[in-house]
């Protein structure tokens, strides 16, 4: 099951369930984040709460997802009322990619770094007995779910940054309830967006280069197969593709099991206040950057998976102005 949010120029808001080509309305439920809440409330599961509320109106996907329509994809999932109310983080040398680009990029000598010896740790411990915590993986905060975008919009290179590049990758979406217990509503595709040539410098600068804009989408899905979902990442510049690779994500593919990497986000009683949404990133196995790729102005990064729908796509937009000093003052 595949949900999309939508919107219009009026700011009206509706969710539909994906099919195909088709997309079918969801009556009475302006968010996901309200069809979940309607769901908790009534003791029902998700997919239940769908069927319950799904109406027969259909509208074209194509044309809504390739921006000809009068109504716009949102990110299949946001905090509607208080943005701030999304916590968006991830968790990072999880794939055997993402380290050998790590270990290259922070490398002085023959000896493993910091994150090839975490990196490690999650082989060694990251997948523990059913009932069981395993070793703490990388984990990063990412921002408030005011930076968050849709398929379709911009990522930026603010004026501060040197760089900024796609991390295509899958993210958890989760619902804290009235008890407190995280509820995971599903997977999505997502492009996490960092700033890796920052990072390079010194990898204590990863906390502040992954202060950027991300973006997730174009569907939410409800029941997805995790067990192991190949994908494809890819830049496009003037219509044309410069770059792409396979990638392999899920279960299977991880050096951390989907339990132990929620766990040790969720064990923090700050990320169990009930009615947030949490985003959490599960980590990137390819990058662009790791193959002497420079994102120019106006090109797309596409991130897709296997079962997770249509591609996400997103332009990069790099700031023309200069860093300007922001300045605090005494009250």
């Amino acid at each position: 099951m595949r949900l999309i949010q939508m919107t219009n120029s009026q700011g009206d808001r509706r969710v539909c369930l994906v099919e195909d080509d088709r997309l079918r309305l969801i009556g009475g439920q302006a968010s996901v984040y309200a069809l979940a809440q309607t769901a908790l409330a009534a003791g029902m599961t998700l997919p239940a709460t769908v069927n319950r509320y799904l109406t027969s109106d259909e509208l074209a996907y194509d044309e809504i997802y390739e921006g000809r329509s009068a109504w716009r994809i949102l990110p299949p999932i946001d905090h509607p009322d208080e943005p701030a109310r999304c916590l968006i983080s991830g968790t990072g040398l999880t794939h055997k990619g993402s380290a050998d680009d790590r270990q290259a990029m922070h490398a002085a000598g023959a000896a493993p770094t910091d994150s090839m010896r975490m990196f490690q740790w999650g082989l060694e411990g990251g997948r523990p007995a059913p009932g069981q915590v395993g070793v703490s993986p990388e984990w990063f905060y990412k921002g408030p779910g005011t930076i968050l975008r849709a398929h379709g919009e911009q990522l930026e290179v603010p004026p501060y940054a040197e760089d900024g590049g796609e991390e295509g990758e899958l993210a958890g979406v989760y619902l804290i309830d009235a008890a407190g217990v995280p509820r995971r509503l599903g997977m999505t595709v997502g492009n996490e967006f960092s700033d890796h040539r920052f990072e390079k410098k010194n990898y204590l600068y990863l906390a502040a280069s992954k202060l950027r804009t991300c973006a997730i989408g174009p569907e939410l899905v409800v029941d997805p197969d995790y067990a192991s979902v190949p994908g494809e990442v890819a830049i496009e510049r003037h219509g044309e593709t410069i770059w792409s690779k396979p990638i392999l994500t899920g279960d299977a593919a991880m050096s951390h099991s989907l339990e132990n990497m929620e766990h040790h986000h969720f064990k923090h009683d700050a990320h169990r206040r009930p009615g947030d949404i949490h985003l959490h990133f599960f980590g990137a196995a390819v990058l662009s950057f790791g193959d002497g790729i420079e994102l120019s102005d106006g090109d797309v990064m596409r991130v897709s998976f296997t079962g997770f729908g249509r591609p996400l796509r997103n332009p990069v937009r790099i700031a023309r102005s200069g860093e300007t000093l922001v300045m605090a003052y005494p009250l």
